[in-house]
């Protein structure tokens, strides 16, 4: 069903149209522990090739904002727009204050709330055996993880999470809710709108964060954009997880202004970021979404979430 090879010309035309102006948040080029097949000048090269409007680039170990502000010093020619922002797990020091100032005087535009060093990532991780094969691990052994939790065990917010919240609110960043539960991410987004934050973002909510699609309907309700990763539906994908009717009822649950498709690809064996965004074109066209709509969850919505 995502398979573009056999695609007709003119649909692919209509792909290639489609790939004119979209924004993927969620790139996982490298340099990175991870192993990657894709850096972060190729990322962007291929972006520009196709007429992609801007990426984001993720690390879950470091913030790729210096980089980003050197290449588009130097690769302004491309005509994409190159973002990143500040992960929240132990090697940014976890749920650090100073991480973030930092990363807002280098010119990020989101924080992500603990991923890798959630607790509840990490929960997942000993109760899935077969966990790393549906998640990439680094190269090389690392340090064991400490968990992180944004709450206390009462389940309230912690201080120093609330002033990362005032942070972001004072700068007009977006607010990633990471790999946090979907328990912790209510107190969490809760708190951010009362602190003044009004972008806000939930990845991949039925993966890890425990969401359902009631969940998904009612973060929705609060204000905060939905972003499903194409590699979870890619057929060539080493972590594809579901079926093009599920990303289907996600992307109702949701509805069409409030969804992002991001590709979350650039791992070694996997399609690239573009090739992501070709085959779930290719999918959102067969489960019958129009041009106009397939535009917005491929470019529109993340470029108003971003502001650009």
């Amino acid at each position: 069903m995502d398979n573009y090879k056999h695609a007709s010309e003119e649909r692919k035309v209509l792909i290639e149209r489609l790939l004119v102006g979209a924004v993927d948040l969620h790139c996982h080029s490298g340099p990175s522990v991870m192993p990657r097949s894709i850096d972060h000048i190729e990322a962007a090269k291929e972006a520009s090739d196709v007429g992609m409007k801007a990426l984001l680039f993720k690390d879950h170990y470091y913030s790729v904002t210096p980089v980003t502000e050197l290449l588009m010093n130097h690769f302004s020619h491309l005509n994409v727009q190159l973002l990143s922002g500040v992960p929240l797990n132990n090697t940014s020091g976890g749920l650090n204050r100073y991480a973030v100032d930092h990363g807002i005087n280098l010119g990020a535009k989101l924080v992500w709330m603990p991923t890798f060093s959630a607790e509840n990532h990490i929960n997942a991780h000993k109760k899935d055996k077969n966990f790393e094969e549906k998640f990439p691990t680094t190269k090389e052994a690392m340090l064991a993880p400490t968990p992180l939790r944004v709450t206390t065990n009462d389940g309230l917010l912690l201080d120093e999470v609330k002033f990362i919240l005032d942070l972001i609110a004072g700068n007009d960043l977006v607010l990633s809710s990471g790999h946090l539960h979907i328990s912790e991410i209510w107190p969490l987004f809760d708190e951010a709108k009362k602190r003044g934050v009004s972008r806000l973002l939930c990845n991949h909510p039925t993966y890890i964060v425990g969401a359902s699609l009631t969940d998904i309907t009612q973060l929705v309700s609060i204000g905060a954009y939905i972003e499903h990763s194409m590699c979870m539906f890619v057929q060539r994908s080493k972590y594809k997880f579901y079926e093009p009717e599920e990303l289907n009822n996600m992307i109702k649950a949701a509805g069409i202004d409030k969804t992002i498709l991001g590709s979350d690809l650039g791992q070694v064996g996997n399609p690239s970021p573009v090739d992501g965004f070709r085959a779930v074109i290719n999918m959102c066209l067969d489960l019958g979404y129009n041009e106009q709509e397939i535009h917005q969850l491929v470019s529109k919505n993340a470029s108003k979430l971003m502001g650009i």
